[in-house]
């Protein structure tokens, strides 16, 4: 007998970026899909028109494509023509088999009785009043043109399912409401249009956040109403702040667009996401995307909240970063060099790639993000003015006759020094240091500030070293002239 084939699907809502839940949701299903040779759908839940918008919807390719989550078949938009007419069939099935019922009661009606069991401090709960009217009474109301929703009639028992994170979870019917699955407009209510888009796209699995698993008995039972078999459910654990907390705006960037343009890898985005809810087993952290989808399986989801750690995700960025090499290097960091202005277009960047590589490998070890390596890597492109950072002077030359005359005399002998080498500039430099009676580390920190205007950065004698004796003499010569002077006002 050959096995159902596997399809999943992430069904965002464009009204709004793409959240890093979002982006962890269409992760796991895109793994799972991937792992065992199934279909990874993408739709685009617009039933909400008045907060849907195209930017939204861009936003969510945008995000997606950049991660590298490509869908498998053609986007189903939920609020489509064809889609709402299936819809409206669905309810009227329901209605003409007597398992859901017109329901005429107004919108202020309804809060005022909710309003009344508040007031007994008791659980408002639909009574179905509508339910027990005459069919004449229906058909009359029907006749006047009397506006009402269609409700499904929740059937009594215990709704279960076995949910391949959480095990089985279970809901007595008793619970739940009489819910209404059609608007007076007859557009249909999410779990109506979620289950009538999910059996007619023949999903297999429905992967998506712990904050639906209230939906789901919802979902169970218009799935059997309708006829239909029903998919497995995941609900994956939320996501919170380092204060514990559902993770939102208020934490910081929450859009994945923010983190691309912040200077984060897609792999190393998804190898974060990917630790926010599952486990590889044993302490494996950092993880290419293929060595995930080798080691990806259900039974490493996790229950627990995640915590999202910024500073863990940059940590993990640089541990990416650092492990690329050659054209896979530059194809991951030149658009940020392109942002900075560092390079005119992506084409000039071909034109030096062999230099480019060689300046990337010195100061990727360096750098968590490719904004950071943008920041280390700028004084070495030609024509970089350096700027002397006033904490940096402070801290690194207290006495500016002092620092002055070191540099000068580092300065005399860089530029006799030949051959120009790394070890060479080292040793030229650690003998002043001893002549002169002072450490090293000092020294060196004095020297930095004064070719790159700043107090970190690479190895100083390996930075000196790439910027060549041109250079190195021009920058030591500006900050000569910085100490003369004193800082700008």
């Amino acid at each position: 007998m050959t096995a159902p084939e596997i399809r999943v699907r992430f069904a965002p809502s464009p009204t709004g970026y793409l959240h890093v839940g979002g982006a962890r949701t269409a992760l796991f299903n895109w793994l799972y899909a991937r792992q065992l040779g199934g279909v990874f759908l993408l739709r685009i839940e617009d039933t909400d028109k008045a907060r849907s918008t195209d930017e939204s919807t861009r936003a969510i390719f945008d995000g997606l494509n950049w991660l590298g989550l490509h869908w498998d078949e053609t986007v189903v938009y939920q609020g489509s023509p064809e889609h709402l007419a299936r819809h409206q069939s669905d309810a009227r099935s329901l209605l003409d088999r007597g398992l859901a019922y017109r329901c005429f009661c107004t919108a202020a009606e309804l809060d005022e009785r909710r309003k009344e069991a508040d007031a007994r401090k008791t659980a408002f709960k639909y009574d179905r009043r509508c339910d027990r009217l005459a069919p004449e009474d229906i058909s009359r109301r029907v006749a006047d043109g009397m506006p009402f929703t269609v409700r499904f009639r929740v059937p009594e028992g215990t709704i279960s399912w076995d949910d391949i994170v959480h095990d089985t979870i279970s809901f007595p019917d008793k619970d739940i409401e009489d819910f209404v699955i059609l608007r007076s407009d007859a557009t249909p209510i999410y779990n109506l249009a979620v289950v009538s888009d999910d059996i007619a796209m023949r999903i297999s699995h429905v992967m998506r956040g712990d904050d639906h698993i209230s939906n789901t008995p919802k979902q169970i039972l218009l799935y059997h109403a309708l006829g239909a078999a029903l998919p497995r459910f995941a609900h994956f654990p939320m996501i919170h702040g380092m204060d514990g907390k559902k993770l939102s705006k208020r934490h910081g960037a929450t859009a994945v667009a923010d983190y691309e343009h912040q200077g984060i890898l897609p792999q190393a985005m998804n190898n974060f996401l990917a630790l926010m809810g599952w486990s590889p087993g044993g302490d494996r952290e950092v993880m290419t995307m293929p060595e995930m989808l080798e080691l990806f399986s259900e039974k490493g989801l996790l229950r627990k909240a995640a915590v999202f750690d910024t500073k863990k995700l940059e940590w993990m960025n640089g541990q990416h970063l650092s492990r690329l090499t050659g054209d896979d290097l530059v194809n991951a960091v030149a658009p940020a060099f392109v942002r900075a202005g560092l390079f005119a277009s992506l084409d000039s960047v071909e034109e030096v790639k062999p230099w480019f590589v060689g300046v990337l490998d010195d100061c990727k070890e360096r750098a968590r993000t490719t904004d950071q390596l943008v920041g280390l890597t700028e004084l070495f492109f030609p024509g970089h003015v350096v700027t002397i950072d006033a904490e940096s002077a402070k801290k690194n030359w207290p006495d500016r006759a002092v620092a002055a005359d070191l540099i000068r005399a580092s300065r005399d002998r860089l530029a006799t020094l030949e051959p120009w080498e790394d070890k060479a500039i080292e040793t030229a430099l650690k003998t002043l240091a001893t002549e002169r009676g002072v450490g090293t580390s000092p020294l060196f920190q004095m020297i930095r500030v004064a070719v790159t205007g700043k107090s970190v950065g690479i190895s100083v004698t390996h930075t000196i070293f790439r910027l060549g004796k041109v250079v190195t003499l021009q920058n030591i010569d500006g900050a000569l002239q910085w100490l003369a002077q004193g800082p700008p006002a």
